[in-house]
């Protein structure tokens, strides 16, 4: 058996509305800053401290109502952490989902089938697509006629990839045409070869990390 398998037909993809959501959210979460505490910056850290130095001094060395500005400095850094890490999180999370909600999953993607060869990534779809071409996503290709049409990126098409738990990402460019793919991991259960994918994204493209500016059309 061959190191790096390559599929014989086409797997069908059978990506759904959920699953496409989900893919963007984990994207969006491999590739947001970390809002943890690691997150705060050595500068904050020591601003922090000598707060909280200020106001346990204060606690000691000081009784009555005078010690209430201190309660205060202790309580202002403790706001400020959630602020910094929960809140900034729960804030992000929430615009991102409000962006997910205003797009749809593109209809090609409900039938389309995916296979691997040594040249590229194998793009099937049904012929009775009649709004196909249409997409920009495939305007740029060469279809292949048959019970299927055909398209083939190639690797070297490939302009940068990503890859969370669940999903590999591909950003590419064919004949000035700009397009994306989705590969659900769980297609290796139908003995789509994720690893022959993945072999040839780290051929091409080293380094992990969508770089959507390179896709970007130049300026005017």
């Amino acid at each position: 058996m061959a190191l790096y398998p390559y599929t014989l037909q086409p797997v069908a993809l059978n990506l759904t509305e959920a699953e496409f959501q989900q893919a963007q959210y984990e994207l969006f979460t491999n590739a947001s800053p970390s809002f943890g505490l690691k997150s705060i910056s050595t500068k904050e850290w020591i601003i922090i401290a000598i707060v909280v130095a200020l106001a346990i001094a204060g606690l000691v060395f000081l009784t009555g109502y005078s010690t209430i500005i201190f309660w205060l400095m202790l309580a202002s850094v403790v706001i400020y952490l959630l602020v910094r890490t929960l809140g900034f999180k729960w804030y992000v999370k929430k615009e991102f989902e409000k962006q997910v909600a205003a797009q749809e999953m593109p209809d090609e993607m409900r039938q389309m089938k995916l296979g691997v060869q040594k040249h590229g990534l194998v793009m099937a779809m049904p012929v009775n697509q009649p709004d196909l071409m249409q997409n920009p996503q495939m305007r740029g290709m060469q279809m292949r006629a048959g019970s299927t049409q055909q398209a083939v990126i190639p690797w070297t098409a490939v302009k940068s990839w990503d890859e969370t738990d669940d999903y590999i990402f591909m950003m590419f460019e064919m004949k000035g045409q700009q397009g994306s793919q989705i590969i659900p991991k769980r297609l290796k259960a139908q003995k789509f070869p994720i690893d022959t994918v993945r072999k040839h994204l780290q051929e091409v493209i080293p380094n992990r990390g969508l770089d959507t500016q390179s896709l970007q059309p130049p300026a005017q």
